[in-house]
């Protein structure tokens, strides 16, 4: 399969020089090699909900199954590559075009790359979706009452976003718009990681991603 070119609607000065290269292996010949479907397990949901607990501990099961994977998490991100971004809605919708475009080269490569973002807004997760092909995103709503996110608060941003230390946060002075049809919903409340990650996995399994 060949990569999709940039699909943004935005035009630049220097595109006009530039043309897409076109390599010699592609996203089957790389998949092929690591008995994957390659994809974009894209974890959303509200701080503290267990996005990233949860997407290492799948990461740890596929590797064990000898899957190869690459885990984004929002935190690490924003240590380099996002590191001149900050929290305003601008700056929120840039964070997550940039990972859209990380995680489709990663998809390109073959590989089934999991990422652990808030990403509130509906239309920035549509936007990643569009990016790679059909069935190469898979959206899991890690569905968490925000009640129990502020009980577990393990980095204590509740605590600062209720007291106005931190603006624009999500849940609090910020907006969180729910994926209304995920490919895996789960409800961190109600059952343990290793449930969760059983979820996934089977899912994997079942669409014809990994063996």
């Amino acid at each position: 399969m060949e990569n999709k070119h940039p699909t943004s609607n935005i035009q630049h000065p220097t595109l006009n020089n530039i043309v897409w290269h076109k390599t010699h292996l592609n996203q089957e010949a790389r998949s092929k090699l690591k008995n994957q479907k390659p994809c974009i397990v894209w974890f959303t949901g509200l701080s503290g909900s267990g996005k990233s607990t949860i997407a290492n501990a799948l990461e740890a099961k596929l590797y064990q199954l000898n899957h190869h994977t690459y885990l984004l998490d929002g935190d690490n991100i924003r240590h380099g590559l996002n590191r001149d971004l900050g929290f305003d809605e601008a700056s929120r919708v840039e964070n997550i075009r940039r990972i859209g475009e990380v995680a489709k080269l990663f998809v390109d490569s073959g590989v089934i790359v999991l990422t652990a973002f808030i990403s509130p807004f509906v239309s920035d997760r549509a936007i990643v979706r569009s990016l790679v092909e059909e069935g190469e995103f898979i959206e899991v709503f890690i569905d968490t009452p925000i009640e129990v996110c502020q009980q577990r608060d393990p980095k204590g941003l509740y605590q600062k976003a209720l007291s106005g230390e931190i603006k624009n946060f999500t849940g609090i002075d910020s907006p969180y718009e729910a994926p209304k049809k995920p490919e895996i919903h789960l409800k961190t409340d109600t059952i343990t990681v290793d449930e969760g990650v059983n979820q996934i996995v089977e899912y994997l399994k079942t669409k014809g991603y990994i063996c």
